[in-house]
């Protein structure tokens, strides 16, 4: 079997974040705080092999992948398109009230990307990934709704919100067979599936 790893890394908090705003694909730059938090998560990374970081062209994503990298001593390697945050359309900047919730509808808002869009495209970007790099450990930088929706459908089941700086990890393995499995071990930085009480 030949595994290849992938440390899905949520990007730190920006303002818009700190103000509960919609940012989508609105190009808003991490804050001090997401710095911080983005260098406490390569510190938890440190402690495993890595080869090297890809992400999304967003500022908050490339400098919250260029601070891993420095920390671990990586390169950025590409910025991947398909890799951008979900698009939200007019509800991009908004934050909660009258004026967001008139333009909800069933999974999502008007002239938002669909939830099944954002999944495919991103699923498709990841496969490409490893494709080109069997065997590798690599750390993707994207954003919260992109990474949970991605996780849910390659794993097979719902994953969760992605805090700032939150890292998942996710294997592919081809058998001998040739089949493909996508094994969901970290979300959030712990065990997944949260292990039963005993």
């Amino acid at each position: 079997m030949n595994a290849t790893t992938l440390a899905l890394v949520r990007h730190g908090e920006t303002d818009w974040n700190a103000e509960r705003r919609i940012q989508g694909r609105s190009d808003v730059p991490l804050n001090d705080t997401g710095r911080a938090q983005v260098r406490a998560t390569a510190r938890l990374l440190q402690d495993e092999e890595w080869d090297f970081v890809v992400c999304s062209p967003l500022s908050r994503a490339r400098e919250s992948a260029e601070i891993i990298a420095g920390e671990l001593g990586l390169t950025v390697t590409s910025q991947i398109p398909e890799l951008v945050e979900r698009h939200y359309g007019r509800a991009e900047g908004m934050q909660d009230g009258d004026e967001l919730r008139a333009l909800r509808i069933p999974g999502g808002f008007l002239e938002a990307e669909t939830e099944e869009e954002v999944a495919a495209r991103a699923s498709l970007a990841l496969r490409g990934v490893v494709n080109a790099n069997p065997g590798s450990r690599i750390i993707v930088v994207a954003h919260g709704t992109l990474i949970r929706l991605t996780l849910s459908a390659l794993s097979g089941g719902p994953v969760g919100s992605i805090s700032n700086a939150g890292h998942c990890v996710i294997h592919h393995v081809l058998g001998d067979d040739d089949g493909v499995e996508w094994s969901l071990s970290v979300v959030n930085g712990a065990a997944w599936p949260v292990p039963e009480p005993a």
